[in-house]
Parts: C-alpha cells; sequence; structure tokens
C-alpha cells in the first residue's frame, strides 16, 4: 500500500512546486506566463499524449467485452452523480460546469504506472482496452457542460475540442491499423510526457483556498463521488458479473484512480471557474494516496 501511494506522491509534490513557483516569482511571472502554459497543455502538449498512448494500444474489445460493459456502467454511473450536484446542491453554475468532469474524470498516468506495477504488461493492456472507450466519453461530457454554461453550440465545440479530436484519431489510427513512424512517435512521447509536469504546475498556480470557502459542500461531494462511489459501483459490478480477478482489480484500480490534471485546463481554456477545480484535483491527488490502496486491497484476487 505504502508503494502504491508513493506512486501518487510526485504529482501532488508538482502541484505544491507550481503553487510555489507562482507565488515565489508573481513580480516576474504575472497570470499571464501561466494562460501561456495552461494553452500549450491544451493544444498542444495533452492532445500528443492521447493520440500516441492510443493509437499505439495493443487490445481486443471482442476478448474482453464484459470488463468493457463493466467500465462504461462504473463511468455512466459516475457521470450521473457528478451531474446529479446541479439539483441537489445548485452551485453556481461556473463551478458546476468546471468542476462536474472531476467526479468522473481520471489521471492516466497514475493509471498506467500501477497497472504495471500491480498486474503486469496484461494490466496494461487492459487499461489500453478500458481508456480508449472511456476517454471519448470523458471528453464528450465534460466538453458538453463547458459548452453548455458558456452557451456555444455543442456540435462546434466538440468537433474543434483538441483533446476530443486527438482521441478519435487515435482510435480511428488503431482500429486501421496504422502505426506512426518510430521517430514521429518518439516525439509525441516527449511532448506527451512534458503534458505531465507543465499541468500539474498549472494546477499549483492556479490554487487558491480564498475561491473555494463558499463551495465547500460542492467540492466535497465531487471528491466523494470520485473516490468513494465510483470505486464502490466498480466494486458492486465485480461481484455481481463474476469478473476474473485480474479484470476485477484492473477495473477497481481505474474507478479509484484521482481526477485528471488536464480537468483544470479544459476548464480555464473553456470559460468555466477553474480555481475550484484546481482546488478538487489537488485535494483528490492528496486523499488518493489513502483511498486508492484500500480500494485496490478490497478487489477480488
Amino acid at each position: 500500500m505504502l508503494a502504491n501511494a508513493l506512486l501518487i506522491l510526485p504529482d501532488f509534490a508538482l502541484i505544491l512546486f507550481g503553487w510555489v513557483l507562482a507565488r515565489a516569482f508573481a513580480p516576474t511571472y504575472d497570470r499571464g506566463f501561466w494562460n501561456g502554459a495552461e494553452k500549450l497543455v491544451y493544444y498542444v502538449l495533452f492532445p500528443a499524449l492521447l493520440f500516441n498512448s492510443i493509437n499505439a494500444a495493443q487490445f481486443s474489445i471482442a476478448a474482453d467485452a464484459l470488463l468493457v460493459m463493466a467500465a462504461v456502467a462504473a463511468f455512466l454511473s459516475a457521470v450521473a452523480l457528478g451531474f446529479l450536484a446541479r439539483p441537489l446542491l445548485h452551485p453556481p453554475a461556473d463551478v458546476f460546469a468546471g468542476c462536474v468532469q472531476t467526479a468522473f474524470r481520471f489521471n492516466s498516468y497514475i493509471a498506467f504506472a500501477l497497472a504495471q506495477s500491480l498486474i503486469g504488461p496484461r494490466g496494461v493492456a487492459l487499461l489500453a482496452l478500458v481508456m480508449s472507450v472511456c476517454v471519448p466519453l470523458a471528453n464528450v461530457f465534460a466538453v458538453y457542460a463547458l459548452a453548455r454554461h458558456r452557451q456555444t453550440g455543442l456540435l462546434r465545440e466538440l468537433a474543434t475540442n483538441p483533446l476530443l479530436l486527438a482521441t478519435v484519431a487515435g482510435l480511428v489510427t488503431n482500429v486501421l491499423d496504422w502505426r506512426l513512424p518510430s521517430f514521429a512517435a518518439n516525439l509525441l512521447t516527449r511532448l506527451g510526457g512534458a503534458s505531465l509536469a507543465l499541468g500539474l504546475l498549472c494546477i499549483g498556480a492556479g490554487l487558491t483556498l480564498a475561491a473555494v470557502r463558499s463551495q465547500r459542500v460542492t467540492l466535497g461531494y465531487f471528491i466523494a463521488v470520485k473516490l468513494v462511489a465510483y470505486p464502490a459501483v466498480a466494486l458492486l459490478l465485480t461481484r455481481l458479473l463474476e469478473l476474473p480477478s485480474l479484470q476485477s482489480q484492473l477495473l477497481i484500480l481505474f474507478t479509484a484512480l484521482p481526477t485528471a490534471p488536464s480537468a483544470y485546463v479544459l476548464a480555464a481554456r473553456m470559460g468555466g471557474n477553474a480555481a475550484p477545480v484546481a482546488f478538487v484535483v489537488t485535494a483528490q491527488t492528496l486523499l488518493a494516496m489513502i483511498t486508492l490502496p484500500l480500494w485496490v486491497s478490497l478487489a477480488p484476487h
């Protein structure tokens, strides 16, 4: 459990480092510096990661259809619970639009690191399969919430969103078995690797407690959905569907992940209130060092 928790620690440390940098160099680097960094992550670095990882993934939907069904069912339950916050808690529209995605999005970096260390190559392949289905869904629901808040056309937002376009392109090229030349794949790998560190630094730079004090119940709700309700539904599904132990472990691992750092960048670039999103990402990353190992330990072995 300690080893699993330590895999998450660097992400939390990068968020804190971003917070320190934003305040230590405030006279030199104004908010424009961080806005530029967010745009770089949103338009270049994270799309490169999404396309490259999905294009290179090796999986077979037919062979693991039951796992995919369980993952999608658990995912949609988290989406439903996330959107339920609006009628239940009546948060401000900009807070809801930005934060609802934190109830169902997931940190892919931590996922692959844990899948490799806990399950091995088969776990990584299964995770790639689950993500190939859930990543497009997550981006569609996240963009929908923000587009609705901005009162812009959903289809236009979906058609021009760089994260969704990269996901779809990766899926299409994977299905058609079009692989990138090694030099291009290596280039995208380097760009994608940079997205994690810079994205987490941007979250830290945007972190402010003053902006979230009045929304503690709402933000606590999104944290609880992601770290408690979502994996609890997955655990129930592993029992009901009698999934094999390896698939059960992978499903629990996937659903217990903290939310994606890109949630903050998406909210900031699409006009949501990004400060509460930064808080939720930070809180989930910290708390997941405790909750994720606990959930993994409950998975059938």
